[in-house]
């Protein structure tokens, strides 16, 4: 409310008598905007409370003192002693009660009188909105006329729109049948100028003898060379001439030679002036002449003739100067790593030309990339093919050349390089742009007649490095042999063939010639097809040369194996010799046992390096050939199978070179049995002196002689070849010492001693990790017992071990009291069956 009107009616209610209150005077106004029923509240009863609160207020003042802290009330009230404050709580209540009721009467009018004139806006707001809707309606309907007729409008301007576009097709259409029908008429009256006498071009129009004019008259030139060409061939096949009868044909005849002439004439006048303007660098002459040329036949032939005349292909000393850049002087031996660097000089040049020329074809011919396409193509069949020709002179197969010029290899290589520098070329020209010409392609066919044969001369470059290798071998082996020719038989043979020993560093230079060859196939081959098949053949030499070359070394130390036979076998003694004789085929058997201990060295030292050959290729297969082979489907397995079969020939070579080294072993330890054993040494005389327990002198050189010379075999062979191998010399030597021990006489004592050899024995076998030879010695172990025990303890020295009785038997007969002890007819009683 208004602070203004709220002092009024305060004043007012102050003013007016408790018993008779004067009406309130309470606008609608008071009700708007931010109504507070406590302000107008409050507003009503302030003229009345304030006397009530002051005599409050002065009781509260007058009796502070004897008011304690719980008589406050919660509404601000207090609470004393009744007897002390007499005067009434609201003595103002009447006056209260009838503010209260005319408040109530005034409001109850107020209502009465919005409630009027609300009722009053609801029917003034009813006739305004029926007003409204009515002139809504009204406009509605205008609008929607106006819709029609803007509807009609467009239809009408579409229509208009539609007949003029059509009147203007049609007046375009008859403007150019107008300048066709003018141009026409200028190209009758042209073509009647050449139709005059063949060959007269003296009475042409200015035209076509005006310099300035030159584009505008080849361009006509063309037309009515054209139009003519066209009338010709429809009257040769029977049609009809547009412009009359087979006489106006024939003198179109006339017209056509004369107007070739003219182009021919003309072309040859453009070209000349192009060539001028190329040697001054003209470019926008050049321009504008290869623009007008390229309405002869598409401009080839200034094309083709701005590429003939570039200096790279005119100028004999750039021939010459290529030749020399890469090949080098006359009569001096190119190496590929020369040729390498002379052909990335060489090719460089020819981009950083080929750069210059287009960047001049791209400012000079409408259509750039065909003369880019015709450079290109040229450069490389007349440039890089002349260069290609001397470079590359493919060698006959029958004829191979000579080592000492490089062989076979030196062409492969330069092959190699040629075709990597010249594909390098050609990605380099199409990065510079070549039209649709294909530049690989074309690369490709420069090197098509060598990446045919190319396999057979891999192959057979392959071959002949391998003879000449084998050649150079043989020649230091021979100037060896010539070196020490004063030297025994014996020891000659075993130097010799020490020095023609399996080499492993040999067999990587076959695989590292190998492996120069795969990266030529990887090179030359494309296709995997291709490619696996080219890397099989190639690997397939290398088996093959392995194969024949190991085998060969093998064979060889068999043949070392051999001669120490044959020198064993022929100081062989008779019986009744000299002891002269005697002593002299002893020292020749002593050095036939050395040359045979040196090639049983010299066997197990190829037979290693054999091994590790066949370890690098197994190796080199699974590494760098394997790979190659598996795109396509049975190579990898043929290529297993291959060098399975080529390793075959080197592994049956060993297996005799091994059975030899066993039968060398055995004759060198029947040997030393032979002159070592003493009979003494199993039937020690009964002296009363103490049995030796030591092994036999014969014994000790044995074994000493089988550590000595197995150390070799146990360096070179492992795995199975090696458990084989020491599992059959066992044998054999268990074989050769019953045979050896069956010429002998034992007594207990001796028995004793031969037990003590057993043991020597059988711990040096046991090194060979056989367990069928720890047992077969074992049981000579338990077999020497025969002739410890007393006879009548025979019958329960075997009884669990039943399956030796047969050679017990054979052991008890040659018991010193075998007869004397009656043993024969004892064992007969015992072992029935063994009789």
């Amino acid at each position: 409310m208004k602070d203004s009107r709220d002092g009024i009616k305060n004043d007012k209610v102050s003013k007016s008598s408790p018993a008779n209150s004067l009406p309130l005077i309470l606008d609608v106004d008071d009700f708007k905007g931010d109504f507070s029923f406590d302000a107008l509240f409050g507003n009503l009863v302030n003229g009345l409370l304030p006397s009530f609160q002051d005599e409050e207020t002065d009781l509260l003042e007058g009796h502070n003192g004897s008011i304690s802290g719980n008589d406050a009330l919660s509404n601000g009230n207090f609470r004393g002693d009744a007897t002390k404050l007499a005067a009434p709580l609201f003595p103002e209540v009447d006056k209260l009660l009838g503010l209260f009721k005319d408040s109530y009467k005034e409001l109850v009018d107020l209502r009465k009188q919005i409630d009027g004139r609300l009722f009053n806006l609801k029917k003034e707001v009813s006739v305004q909105d029926s007003k409204h809707r009515k002139t809504l309606a009204e406009l509605e309907k205008g609008v929607d006329g106006l819709f029609d007729s803007f509807a009609r409008l467009d239809s009408r301007i579409s229509s208009v729109g539609q007949t003029a576009a059509k009147i203007g097709d049609h007046l375009q259409s008859a403007d150019a049948q107008r300048e066709t029908a003018s141009q026409t008429i200028e190209l009758i009256k042209y073509l009647m100028e050449f139709n005059g006498s063949p060959g007269d071009l003296m009475e042409l129009s200015p035209l076509f003898s005006d310099d300035s004019r030159v584009a505008e008259a080849a361009s006509i030139a063309q037309k009515l060379r054209s139009f003519a060409e066209e009338d010709i061939g429809r009257q040769g096949i029977g049609v009809h001439s547009v412009m009359g009868n087979a006489a106006a044909s024939r003198g179109l005849e006339v017209a056509v030679a004369n107007l070739q002439d003219y182009c021919n004439e003309l072309e040859n006048r453009l070209l000349a002036r192009f060539d001028a303007a190329s040697q001054k660098r003209e470019l926008s002459t050049m321009a504008e002449c290869a623009k007008i040329l390229s309405k002869f036949n598409r401009g080839t032939s200034a094309m083709q003739h701005y590429v003939a005349t570039r200096p790279m292909f005119i100028d004999v000393e750039v021939m010459n100067a290529d030749t020399r850049l890469v090949l080098g002087d006359q009569g001096a031996q190119a190496s590929p790593s020369n040729v390498a660097r002379g052909l990335s000089s060489l090719y460089k040049e020819i981009t950083d030309t080929v750069r210059k020329e287009a960047a001049t074809i791209t400012a000079v011919f409408p259509s750039p990339n065909e003369v880019m396409s015709i450079l290109v193509q040229r450069v490389l069949e007349q440039r890089v093919t002349a260069l290609l020709d001397k470079l590359l002179v493919k060698p006959s197969l029958v004829n191979l050349p000579p080592m000492e010029e490089g062989g076979l290899l030196l062409y492969l290589r330069m092959l190699a390089v040629a075709y990597e520098k010249t594909q390098e070329l050609a990605r380099d020209l199409r990065a510079l742009g070549c039209g649709d010409l294909d530049v690989e392609g074309l690369t490709e066919s420069l090197f098509s007649a060598h990446k045919d044969e190319y396999p057979e001369h891999e192959q057979a470059s392959l071959r002949q490095l391998y003879q000449a290798k084998m050649e150079e071998l043989r020649a230091e082996s021979q100037q060896i042999s010539d070196s020490t020719g004063t030297i025994g038989r014996s020891k000659g043979a075993s130097l010799a063939s020490s020095h023609q020993q399996i080499s492993v560093t040999v067999v990587t230079e076959f695989m590292r010639w190998n492996e120069e060859a795969i990266s030529r196939c990887t090179l030359f081959s494309s296709q995997p097809a291709t490619l696996a098949t080219n890397v099989k053949a190639v690997f397939t030499c290398l088996l093959d040369h392995v194969s024949q070359y190991i085998t060969e070394g093998l064979e060889r130390a068999r043949e070392s194996l051999t001669e120490a036979a044959n020198l064993r076998e022929r100081f062989v003694l008779g019986t009744s010799v000299s002891r002269r004789v005697a002593a002299a085929a002893a020292s020749a058997a002593e050095a036939a046992a050395a040359a045979g201990e040196s090639s049983f060295r010299s066997f197990m030292v190829a037979v290693q390096r054999c091994g590790s050959s066949v370890a690098i290729v197994q190796q080199y297969f699974a590494n760098s050939i394997s790979r190659l082979l598996l795109p396509v489907d049975g190579a990898h397995a043929a290529s297993c199978e291959e060098m399975a079969t080529a390793m075959s020939s080197a592994e049956t070579a060993a297996y005799k070179g091994l059975q030899q080294c066993i039968e060398t072993v055995m004759a060198e330890v029947e040997r030393l049995l032979s002159s070592e054993q003493k009979s003494t040494d199993y039937r020690s005389p009964d002296d009363g002196i103490a049995p030796d327990h030591r092994p036999t002198n014969a014994c000790t050189r044995v074994v000493a002689y089988l550590s000595r010379v197995l150390e070799s075999a146990f360096t070179a062979l492992d795995g199975l070849n090696r458990q084989a191998f020491l599992s059959e010399l066992g044998i054999r030597l268990h074989k050769g010492l019953l045979n050896h021990w069956q010429k002998f006489t034992f007594n207990p004592s001796g028995g004793l001693r031969l037990k003590r050899d057993i043991t020597e024995y059988g711990e040096f076998v046991r090194s060979f990790n056989a367990p069928s030879v720890d047992e077969k010695f074992e049981l000579l172990g338990i077999m020497a017992n025969v002739f410890i025990v007393a006879p009548e303890s025979l019958s329960t020295l075997f009884e669990g071990s039943p399956g030796i009785r047969k050679d017990a038997q054979r052991f008890i007969q040659l018991r010193e009291d075998y007869k004397s002890a009656k043993l024969a007819a004892r064992l007969s009683s015992l072992w029935p069956s063994s009789s």
